[in-house]
């Protein structure tokens, strides 16, 4: 297998610290607010790799954090606590806060078939190895304390900035990314350790060392992912908006704590844009999730769909256009995997499989996944199992199990089977009855408008490309 790793700035080929076993950490949400269709997309990113890693015959264990205090507003360690802000927001404790969009983002994770993490940390259950990691910084000299908290001292660690090049660390230091604080010694120097405001009483603070405060962002992962997997680990992974901060901080932490390598591959995904090429953000107080798609309509695996159409290091362009047709194709891919299931079972076979493995397609699929993972392709080749007409229909079956092992489409659960064999309830089968008739009179507008009323009953739907429509229970 070849991935594309940030810190060497070439596709290499991977090779775990322990023959069999990858040890792999990725940067989890911060529970302020809901994740959007951007961040899920990072998610979904980190899936795929890891269920590759699975394809692949490794042993994966992986490590989550879950930021529920000191992710503070500023790359310049200034501002509110994200979470402190958020229970200003909506008249809540930053603990309530916290475990409402834990939730809510572990039901996203799971509506887009993500596999959960072999572990799952949150940031407030680690203090105390947090705090040991910053004390073994300050013995070793790399801390210094200001008015506001304890900084790692950037100038200390020659290798600062390996991660994000030369030319985004002389930004940094020049103050072009962050805003300069006149007690820091350099611009890139960060906090470790922030101090809770005189006179007043966060509800998120712990006695440290070195005063009532709470940890810095940064500190957090290294703290947990090292906890859980080791001083080296085999890959890290996130956005690429964390590169030239977040991962950056993270290495040079770690590993001025420890004197070893911290992380052997670094794996980014790139954003999710709009048509105006700008990043989806939650800035605007406006922002796509996953249950506003299905609101409109839309399962969260037509999104899934829609993440595999571009190469985790493209940025993805977003548009209801494109959503409509990765729901279509999701759709018309199932119906063909539908009809083998049903000549499968109409010829008597009793398994997926009886009659020997597609080779040639297993093996196209495997070589497209192991290169970067390069799921357009791996879609592409699934599609073509799926239209040969000459692979059996145990086979091609097998293959959808196979390939559906990293896509994670469901691409072989059964359609809804009514148990008076057939139909719907009456009231149910008006609405689909009305919403193929407006499809045939190219009333899509009509259409879209009886689908979402039938999501709203639990129903989903899937058009086939003979015209019929399928529909299953939510």
């Amino acid at each position: 297998m070849r991935i594309y790793n940030t810190l060497a700035r070439a596709k290499q080929e991977f090779k775990p610290l322990n023959k069999g076993a990858v040890s792999l950490y990725t940067c989890g949400p911060t529970v302020y607010n809901y994740a959007h269709i951007g961040n899920m997309r990072t998610y979904i990113f980190e899936d795929l790799l890891k269920r590759a890693l699975v394809l692949e015959g490794f042993k994966v264990s992986h490590v989550m954090n879950i930021t529920d205090v000191g992710h503070l507003q500023s790359d310049a360690d200034s501002g509110e606590d994200k979470m402190e802000r958020g229970a200003a927001r909506e008249g809540k404790t930053a603990w309530e806060i916290a475990e409402f969009y834990t939730k809510a983002f572990f039901d996203d994770f799971h509506a887009l078939n993500c596999v959960d993490p072999t572990r799952i940390c949150r940031a407030t259950e680690h203090i105390e190895a947090m705090i040991r990691l910053v004390k073994t910084l300050d013995e070793k000299g790399f801390a210094y304390r200001i008015s506001d908290g304890l900084y790692f001292d950037t100038s200390k660690f020659p290798a600062y900035g390996a991660l994000a090049g030369k030319a985004h660390i002389e930004g940094l230091r020049s103050g072009a990314r962050v805003e300069f604080n006149g007690e820091k010694r350099n611009p890139s120097d960060f906090a470790l350790w922030k101090f809770s405001p005189a006179g007043k009483k966060r509800q998120m603070e712990w006695p440290s060392p070195w005063g009532t405060g709470f940890p810095g962002w940064h500190i957090e992962c290294s703290a947990m992912a090292m906890q859980y997997l080791g001083e080296t680990l085999d890959m890290h992974c996130g956005g690429v908006d964390h590169i030239a901060v977040h991962h950056t901080n993270e290495i040079a932490q770690s590993e001025a704590a420890t004197g070893k390598p911290y992380v052997r591959y670094w794996v980014h995904g790139e954003f999710l844009v709009t048509k105006d090429s700008e990043k989806m953000a939650k800035s605007s107080g406006e922002f796509l999730t996953v249950p506003v798609l299905a609101k409109k309509g839309y399962s969260p695996l037509d999104y899934r769909y829609l993440c595999l159409g571009a190469h985790y290091k493209t940025q993805l362009v977003f548009s209801w256009d494109a959503l409509d047709f990765a729901r279509k194709s999701l759709s018309n891919l199932r119906a063909l995997i539908h009809a083998a299931q049903e000549k499968s079972r109409a010829a008597g076979v009793a398994g997926a499989g009886n009659q020997g493995w597609p080779a040639d397609h297993a093996v196209r699929f495997g070589a497209a996944v192991a290169d970067d993972l390069n799921l357009p392709k791996a879609v592409a080749v699934m599609w073509e199992a799926a239209k040969d007409k000459t692979l059996p229909p145990d086979q091609l079956l097998a293959f959808a199990a196979h390939a559906d092992s990293v896509l994670g489409l469901d691409l072989l659960a059964p359609e809804h089977k009514p148990a008076d064999g057939g139909q719907a309830p009456p009231e149910i089968m008006e609405l689909i009855e009305a919403r193929n008739a407006a499809r045939r009179e190219k009333n899509f507008a009509r259409a879209d408008e009886l689908r979402k009323a039938l999501l709203e009953k639990g129903v989903t739907l899937r058009d086939r490309p003979d015209g019929t429509t399928g529909w299953n229970i939510v």
